[in-house]
């Protein structure tokens, strides 16, 4: 049975939808985390969520603790010093974070407060997508309640509606959003924990992220460690969308199978079989079959090939094209480049019409390779920030598993699977 000692994100979430309003979030547990903290030393904290294994639920898995550990502390430190919390949900497949934001707000901004409380900061930013506008609404109800309640003591929490693109997801680029300015990235070091909003030192973590950290603050660094079954600790909110019998979210421990997430969501449709899947949003590498097995945690799927990311799944079935697919994903970042890197802009522009004339009927012998080269210039460290690494790991990965399906759209001049839902 679910609770609070089992799934901490997820235990109390009302089963119509609504929002969990503060004084029902008290009765479940609610900011006794924060209570914890409040007695603690703000060192100390940051070293309870650094032994906890909590590592960032944004797709880098970065260990949340170490980030916090990097801004400077005590009088000397420049001010005033900020948290940007990464609400810019806008990876496709990806919705965990929404499911939080709309039913458990205060989760959130129970999580910012004991940052808050940790890194000595004294404003916070909730960087939300603007097409979430229910979150929004919730939000600022949660903010209100909480304030009043003096749940905010000692830092201000403001409520920041993106103007939207993908690249407001980035780290840097939000942070020069928030400035006002375009959403580019910055050249790092200085990384945000040094340099970040307005030249000030700056954490920047992911909705889920702060989350998890109130429970590690009420029950303890060995509790969340138990919770997960693998180094990485804790529970993880893993979805599944594509045509599956009941797609959807689901809080386990980290560590769960690609196969036991499936199980979860029914299987595939009547009539459809498994053919690959995206295991942590578009922009991760192509699984298959054979690695039903493989434990949903940033170090299995890593030796598997691919990452985990956001641990939400987008699935391909044997109906389903796989360069159609993979088109309207190369498509979708080519779109929200932001035009800094011409590796990317250019490269994914590129990529972009070769995989649509594919899908036309007009691929010409070579168009494989030629995006194999492409692709060859988007590697790590030849652009300022993923984007375009990102986009080359379901394109690789496409063509590595299915290259026969590539090869057909060439040879026959149309697509095999004309007809399919895309």
């Amino acid at each position: 049975m679910a609770d609070a000692l089992t799934h901490p994100l997820t235990f109390n979430l009302p089963p119509d939808g609504s929002m969990l309003a503060l004084d029902a979030y008290r009765a479940g547990g609610g900011y006794q985390g924060l209570e914890a903290a409040r007695a603690t030393a703000p060192a100390a904290i940051t070293e309870q969520v650094k032994a906890s294994n909590l590592r960032g639920r944004g797709g880098a898995g970065f260990p949340t603790g170490l980030k916090w550990s990097v801004l400077p502390m005590g009088p000397s430190a420049r001010r005033p010093k900020y948290i940007v919390v990464n609400a810019d949900e806008m990876e496709p497949g990806t919705f965990k974070d929404r499911l939080l934001m709309e039913q458990n707000p205060h989760l959130l901004l129970e999580g910012i407060a004991i940052c808050a409380r940790a890194v000595e900061a004294e404003m916070a930013y909730i960087f939300l997508r603007g097409e979430y506008t229910l979150a929004a609404t919730r939000l600022r109800q949660a903010i209100t309640e909480a304030e009043a309640a003096g749940w905010t003591e000692g830092f201000r929490l403001h409520l920041h509606t993106s103007a939207g693109r993908y690249m407001c997801g980035e780290e840097t680029g939000m942070l020069n959003a928030l400035e006002g300015k375009r959403a580019n990235p910055r050249t790092k070091p200085p990384y945000p924990g040094i340099s970040g909003l307005w030249g000030k030192p700056t954490v920047v973590n992911n909705v889920e992220t702060l989350c998890n950290v109130p429970g590690i603050l009420a029950h303890g660094v060995d509790w969340y460690r138990g919770l997960g079954r693998t180094a990485d600790g804790g529970t993880k909110l893993y979805g599944v969308s594509g045509r599956v019998q009941h797609p959807g979210l689901w809080e386990l421990p980290m560590g769960t199978t690609v196969g036991e997430i499936l199980d979860l969501a029914g299987g595939m449709r009547p009539g459809l079989k498994l053919r690959g899947l995206l295991p942590g949003g578009a922009s991760t590498e192509f699984l298959t079959p054979e690695h039903l097995n493989v434990a949903m945690d940033f170090s299995a799927v890593q030796k598997a090939g691919s990452r985990m990311g956001t641990g939400t799944m987008i699935v391909l079935d044997d109906q389903a094209c796989p360069v159609g697919m993979t088109a309207n994903l190369t498509h979708f970042f080519a779109r929200e480049s932001c035009g800094w890197c011409t590796p990317c802009w250019s490269g994914l522009g590129w990529a972009d019409r070769i995989l649509q004339a594919m899908e036309r009927g007009e691929g010409n012998p070579g168009n494989i390779e030629k995006l194999e080269f492409l692709t060859g210039f988007w590697g790590p460290g030849a652009t300022f920030c993923a984007l375009a690494p990102g986009a080359a790991e379901p394109l690789l990965s496409a063509v590595k598993y299915f290259r026969a399906d590539f090869e057909r759209h060439i040879v026959e001049h149309r697509c095999p699977y004309e007809g399919w839902d895309a």
